[in-house]
């Protein structure tokens, strides 16, 4: 089968394995470790001359399996210079926060420095503030919307070895032009590397526009059912991903576990349909939201009225589905509304087929301090809304009983 001239959604679907079994789906591989016909076999494994299974923490066939189909969808028919295929490898880890934590670990050492957006998840922010520090490692920060500003500080600053973003951004959905930021990160040779979490490779692929590096949390829309924790990081350097990723990815024992492969695999078979209507809801939540009498401001890409809207619409198949509000009432309204809501669930994460309701300066981003929270816009009111794929008239019925 070629990957590259087949349907997204047929290749979502139909996910290459090899069990030597002719199992349907891929199995979970519950071992910890695989046998040796010999020493000798051991051996050359050990050394890189085989390459069959040692140990789970080094590879797994189902996290393997798993890893490869998303690797295979960021790719999908996007052509290499010479025309040929584009291919990547791709390592899944335990969670989101450890697929970003290889990746700076990885690719940053003691001097360099990180150049990243202020709007990004807070455990991301957290995490490149308060231990990247201890590494040696500083951060500069640039919306990277003024590109005279952008360049200003790659050129400033030779130490910064790697750009990153999100885009869309968690929770204010702001989106990064990656084709022009891209540009002008290579004319100074700095990797770039985007969080892809909010967009999944169905609405966007970055590497059709030469980042270096991407990360899901696969606890999100990939799997998309809210049943196992999980990261992905891939990358379109094979050369890189193969040895000093890999090994940081190996020797941090950040791993994921074949049952949560497993069911990440399984939710991607929908991912194509799940998305759809998650965005077709999104779509109709946001114009309703929009038009509300209670609500100050909808922060979601897909309204015109949304600075990056222009932006997204290049980039991205659809706007996807989380956005962000503020009641006119502020902090308290907030929380009224949110407290009233019967059919959304109130709880953290995104992606799931529920629709999820939270309050981030509080919960996902409780860890930034105010100060800087509010400079990025995520201000004591601002709700984030994970749209599901509940009946859209239900949905609005219980948004608007909540805003009374």
């Amino acid at each position: 089968m070629n990957n590259k001239s087949i349907d997204f959604g047929t290749l979502a679907i139909h996910q290459l394995h090899t069990d030597g079994h002719h199992s349907h789906l891929a199995p979970i591989y519950a071992s910890s470790t695989f046998t040796f016909d010999s020493a000798e076999q051991g051996m050359r494994r050990f050394s890189g001359e085989d390459s069959g299974y040692i140990y789970s923490r080094f590879g797994n066939p189902t996290t393997d399996a798993t890893a490869q189909a998303i690797a295979d969808l960021e790719t999908w028919k996007i052509l290499n210079e010479d025309g040929t295929p584009m291919r990547a490898r791709a390592l899944l880890t335990s969670s989101g926060q450890a697929a970003m934590s290889t990746l700076f670990i990885s690719c940053l050492n003691a001097g360099d420095a990180l150049l990243a957006t202020p709007s990004l998840y807070g455990g991301t922010h957290e995490f490149i503030t308060k231990m990247l520090p201890k590494f040696g490692i500083k951060t500069y920060f640039s919306d990277m919307t003024d590109v005279t500003e952008l360049e200003a500080l790659l050129k400033a600053n030779p130490e910064i070895k790697l750009v990153h973003f999100e885009s869309p951004a968690n929770p204010t959905m702001q989106c990064i032009n990656i084709e022009r930021v891209v540009q002008i990160s290579k004319k100074y040779q700095k990797l770039v590397s985007v969080d892809n979490t909010f967009a999944t490779p169905y609405l966007q692929q970055p590497f059709k526009y030469q980042v270096d590096f991407i990360f899901h949390s696969t606890t999100k829309f990939l799997n998309g059912h809210g049943s196992a924790i999980g990261g992905v990081l891939i990358g379109r350097d094979l050369n890189a991903m193969q040895t000093y990723v890999h090994q940081t990815h190996k020797l941090l024992g950040v791993n994921s576990n074949p049952f949560d492969a497993f069911l990440v695999l399984q939710g991607i078979k929908t991912l194509p349909l799940r998305m759809e209507q998650h965005c077709r809801n999104a779509m109709d939540v946001a114009y309703f939201l929009n038009n509300h009498p209670e609500i100050a401001n909808v922060h979601y890409n897909g309204l015109p009225s949304h600075p990056d809207f222009e932006i997204s619409k290049k980039q991205m198949r659809h706007a996807g589905s989380v956005m962000s509000i503020e009641l006119k009432g502020g902090y308290e309204k907030s929380i009224d509304f949110v407290n009233k809501l019967q059919i959304c669930t109130r709880a953290v994460s995104i992606g799931t087929v529920d629709t999820l309701v939270s309050h981030p300066a509080s919960m996902s981003h409780a860890g930034i301090p105010r100060e800087i929270r509010l400079k990025t816009g995520i201000t004591d009111g601002l709700i984030r809304i994970s749209v599901g794929l509940e009946s859209i008239e239900d949905l609005i019925a219980d948004l608007e009983q909540a805003l009374q």
